[in-house]
């Protein structure tokens, strides 16, 4: 109940200052137009946004960015479905069948009802936020230094597999690269410089907000660049505003993509983008009418939206409950909490338990402000859509150059973001995900830390890191995920998986093997 009192006040508080309102409608605009921007995404968007708060109250930095967060990841679908382009990486999964529903004259009710499942999935994953992250942050009260190891190097190996299509080994060498680039600079406990060679530049570290900038900005601007021109449909007169009955047949969709979204965000490093593409395959294997998935289900299009929108609340449970972000925005998120003073992690609902339900009240606030503005501008945005890209560029560049100089006023960190972004660029076109690299810069230092402290507690015995439960526990689901990824192992399992199950006559009509 006190928890309940927290979140009416934080809302009551909000609805109440016009300053905090005002925030909500143009970060929400903002987000919506930046997703909606074919080479922006939503993590580039929060970071650039980051800069320009350093002088705000705490509260509502915070607020922006998550407004930011939400419009973002929801302005994405307005691309994907008019110009087959997802604007972010999570709403790649929508363009499967929006695109196909705009093209046969319905874009207009495709953004309506991506705008509805949004909005249900989001509400999902706030309510998941209001009622685990308390629960969670009372858990995490048991972690030590052991068990923050593992569980640092559990989000890397989770995040390398999951969002890699093929081979795992990519988004681990991704992820585990990241893990480098975090050793650069001073060490956390004795503050010994690593990997400068000198540089006083380099002994400060690399810093994570322009080389997000870089990997998810400048690469991405490389990758439009490359690709291929568009042409945009504009014509969305038919009906927007969706209708009760029209999403009533498709409740199972919706909740079941909610939770599933939820859950894709928790775990450390995947967040949206297999939130959506999770909860498109779920909807895809119930589904009577799989065949119309890819050529223009509104079930899809309800799954992928629903769930990449409810991994945004649940990304954001780790990162106030464990300081481990659940995507790449939540990492910047977590960096710009650490920026103003707010320190997230297991002592957070002792510290501070009412911020706690202010970030449900934050989201709740997006949440309203994102399915207001995105039903009211889906028309008014067809024409920013249609921007070329030869002006758009240019401008894309520049936010990134000043984005990144702004955060210390330093030139070295513009280089940073040029070097991660053709380094970035390089990534994708080998087929390596982004998302590891960046979990594995933020994980890094905690891995280090976590290690070195955990070995001078146990004066060298490395043993420890695996006798107590809950490190036992990591320990054994890290070893079971490296045991999975290598094909010798899976047949080995499968063939004495096959002996323990009871023999059965064969049909005459079943073919031999």
């Amino acid at each position: 109940m006190s928890g309940l009192g927290y979140f009416l006040d934080a809302l009551i508080g909000f609805m109440t200052q016009p300053v905090m309102l005002f925030s909500v409608i143009w970060a929400t605009s903002l987000g919506i137009l930046v997703g909606s921007l074919p080479g922006l995404t939503a993590t580039l968007g929060i970071a650039l946004l980051t800069t320009l708060t350093f002088k705000m109250d705490g509260t509502q930095a915070i607020l922006i960015l998550i407004c930011m967060y939400v419009g973002a990841i929801y302005g994405g679908s307005r691309s994907a479905i008019l110009l087959n382009i997802p604007g972010t990486p999570a709403n790649a999964a929508t363009a499967l069948d929006g695109f196909p529903l705009a093209r046969s004259g319905l874009a207009g009710r495709a953004m309506g009802v991506a705008t509805a499942g949004s909005f249900v999935g989001g509400l999902i994953g706030m309510l998941a936020l209001a009622l685990v992250a308390p629960v969670l942050g009372d858990f995490a009260l048991s972690f030590g230094s052991y068990e923050f190891f593992w569980l640092a190097l559990f989000g890397i190996l989770v995040s390398g597999q999951l969002t890699t299509t093929g081979d795992s080994i990519k988004g681990w060498i991704a992820g585990f690269l990241g893990v480098l680039v975090a050793m650069i600079g001073q060490e956390g406990i004795y503050s010994y410089q690593r990997f400068s060679y000198g540089s006083s530049d380099l002994a400060g570290g690399i810093g994570l907000l322009p080389a997000l900038v870089g990997a998810f900005g400048f690469a991405e601007l490389l990758t439009v660049m490359k690709a291929r021109g568009f042409q945009s449909i504009v014509d969305a007169s038919d009906r927007i505003l969706p209708r009760f009955k029209d999403l009533w047949p498709y409740k199972r969709t919706i909740a079941r993509s909610g939770l599933i979204g939820t859950f894709m965000g928790l775990l450390p490093g995947v967040g949206e983008d297999m939130g959506s593409w999770m909860s498109y395959a779920a909807a895809r294997r119930a589904s009577r009418q799989r065949e119309q998935f890819g050529k223009g289900s509104l079930d899809g299009l309800l799954a992928a939206e629903t769930g990449n929108n409810a991994a945004v609340p649940g990304a954001i449970i780790p990162v106030l409950t464990l300081a481990v972000p659940g995507s790449a925005p939540a990492a910047v998120l977590l960096a710009a909490m650490f920026i103003h003073g707010i320190r997230p992690g297991p002592m957070i609902m002792i510290e501070s338990p009412a911020f706690v339900f202010e970030v449900v009240a934050m989201v709740a606030m997006a949440m309203m402000a994102m399915l207001v503005i995105g039903l009211a501008v889906t028309r008014p945005l067809l024409r920013v859509l249609t921007i070329p890209r030869a002006f758009l560029m240019p401008i894309i560049f520049t936010l990134c150059t000043i984005g990144s100089y702004a955060i210390a006023g330093r030139l070295f960190d513009v280089y940073v973001m040029l070097a991660f972004g053709v380094f970035g660029f390089a990534l994708r076109e080998m087929k390596y995900p982004l998302a590891p690299l960046v979990l594995g810069i933020v994980l890094g230092n905690l891995l280090d830390k976590s290690f070195r402290r955990g070995m001078t507690l146990s004066e060298g015995n490395a043993l420890d890191f695996v006798t107590r439960p809950i490190s036992a526990f990591l320990a054994l689901a890290c070893l079971l995920m490296l045991l999975n990824a290598f094909p010798l192992v899976r047949h080995s399992v499968g063939r004495v998986l096959s002996k323990m199950r009871p023999n059965r006559k064969r049909s005459p009509e079943e073919p031999n093997s």
